[in-house]
C-alpha cells in the first residue's frame, strides 16, 4: 500500500469510527394520550425509564387496554423493553387503571405509590365494594418490588458520563411538603385565594421534580388548588421550572395561579381528553403568565373553541376519534436546550433552558 492510499484508508477509518460512535443521549419525556387519564414516560440518558401513571383499564379486541397499548407503543418507540420505575400519583382509576394491563405487555420494576387504601380513596363509604373490585388488578400485577413513596425521596438513577446529571425526586405526597432549611419566603403568597377543601384523593397526589443539568420539569399529578398553594407558600419548594405539566388535566379545580406564577414555566403541557380538561379558567391562567411561550395539549377539547384550546398546531390530536398521538420533549445532553415535537404532525420547536436560577 503506497503512502497516499494509506492516508486515504486512515481517513476513511477515522470518519467511519466517528460516525459509528453514538452521540451523548438526550433525556426524553413522552406525554401519552390515554384519553383524559394521565401517563407520562421519562427516559434518562442511561436508558432507565420512569412511568408516572398508567391511564385507564379496559381491553379492546386483540390487545390489552387502550391505555396500556399506547404506553407500550411509546415505550417501544423509545427503545425500551422494561419500565424501571412506575410511580402512581394517587388512587383514581384514570391513573392506576392501565397498570395491570401494561404488566402483561412488559416487565415493571419498582412501584412507588401512596400505599393502596383498604377503602374508597375518596372516602365515599358506599363505593368501597366498587373500589375494591377496580383496585384488585393493581394489587395483583407482577412487579419486582413495591414501596410507599416518601416526601423528599429521590430515585437512585444511573448517571451517564457524557451528559448532565439527572435526578428525580418527590417534593410531596399525602399533603405533606417538607421544606429544606434556609428557603426564602415566596413573595406572591399574599395574593392567595383559597378554595373549598378538597376531600378527594386528588389532594394526596405525589408531586415530582425532574432535573437534568439546568433543565427542570414539574409533574404534580392531580394536585388541587389549596394543596398547590401549600406547595409554594410560604416557600416555593419546586422553584422555577422549564416545563409544567398542567395539574389535573388542566381542570379548573387545579392550576392555582399562585402555583403557575411561582413555577414560571416556559411551556405548559395539558394531558387532557376531548371532553375532559383544558378548561377556560386554566387556559386563561396559563396565557396570563408572562414566562409561558407555548401551551401544548394532547387533545382538542371539543366542548368549545379558543377559550378551551391552545393554537391547533400545538394540539397532538384534533379529531375526537383519534390515533393517540403523543407529545415528546427531548432535552439536549447538556440540559441547556430542549425540543418539543409532535412526531405524528411534524411539529418541532426548540427552547432555551432558563439558566442562572435562584
Amino acid at each position: 500500500m503506497n503512502k497516499l492510499a494509506a492516508k486515504l484508508f486512515a481517513l476513511i477509518f477515522t470518519l467511519a469510527a466517528a460516525v459509528s460512535v453514538p452521540g451523548a443521549a438526550t433525556l426524553d419525556i413522552y406525554w401519552i394520550d390515554v384519553e383524559g387519564g394521565a401517563s407520562t414516560l421519562i427516559v434518562t440518558p442511561a436508558h432507565e425509564s420512569i412511568l408516572v401513571d398508567t391511564g385507564w383499564p379496559g381491553s379492546t379486541p386483540g390487545q390489552e387496554g387502550k391505555s396500556a397499548g399506547r404506553i407500550h407503543a411509546a415505550a417501544v418507540a423509545a427503545g425500551l423493553s422494561k419500565i424501571n420505575y412506575l410511580i402512581l400519583t394517587h388512587f383514581h382509576i384514570d391513573h392506576y387503571g392501565g397498570a395491570a394491563d401494561l404488566a402483561k405487555l412488559m416487565p415493571i420494576g419498582e412501584v412507588l405509590d401512596n400505599g393502596i387504601p383498604d377503602h374508597d380513596s375518596d372516602g365515599v363509604t358506599n363505593n368501597d365494594q366498587r373500589f375494591a373490585r377496580s383496585i384488585q388488578p393493581y394489587r395483583d400485577f407482577k412487579a419486582e418490588s413495591r414501596q410507599v413513596i416518601q416526601p423528599g425521596q429521590a430515585l437512585a438513577l444511573k448517571q451517564s458520563s457524557d451528559t448532565a446529571p439527572v435526578s428525580f425526586s418527590c417534593l410531596g405526597a399525602r399533603q405533606q411538603f417538607p421544606a429544606p432549611p434556609g428557603m426564602s419566603s415566596n413573595v406572591v403568597c399574599s395574593e392567595s385565594v383559597p378554595h373549598a377543601t378538597d376531600t378527594t384523593d386528588n389532594a394526596n397526589s405525589v408531586v415530582m421534580l425532574l432535573k437534568f443539568g439546568p433543565f427542570r420539569f414539574f409533574d404534580g399529578g392531580d394536585l388541587t388548588w389549596n394543596m398547590e398553594a401549600k406547595l409554594v407558600c410560604p416557600y416555593n419548594l419546586p422553584g422555577p421550572v422549564d416545563v409544567y405539566q398542567a395539574d389535573h388535566h388542566g381542570l379548573n379545580l387545579s392550576n392555582n395561579p399562585l402555583l403557575v406564577r411561582s413555577l414560571a414555566p416556559t411551556i405548559a403541557v395539558i394531558d387532557n381528553g376531548p371532553h375532559k380538561g383544558g378548561m377556560p379558567q386554566t387556559l386563561a391562567t396559563l396565557r396570563g403568565v408572562p414566562s409561558i411561550q407555548t401551551i401544548y395539549q394532547l387533545h382538542r377539547n371539543v366542548l368549545g373553541g379558543a377559550e378551551f384550546n391552545t393554537d391547533s398546531q400545538y394540539i397532538a390530536n384534533l379529531p375526537q376519534q383519534c390515533e393517540g398521538n403523543y407529545i415528546k420533549c427531548s432535552v439536549d445532553p447538556s440540559g441547556k436546550s430542549y425540543t418539543i415535537t409532535i412526531p405524528a404532525t411534524g411539529l418541532s420547536k426548540t427552547y432555551a433552558t432558563v439558566l442562572n436560577r435562584p
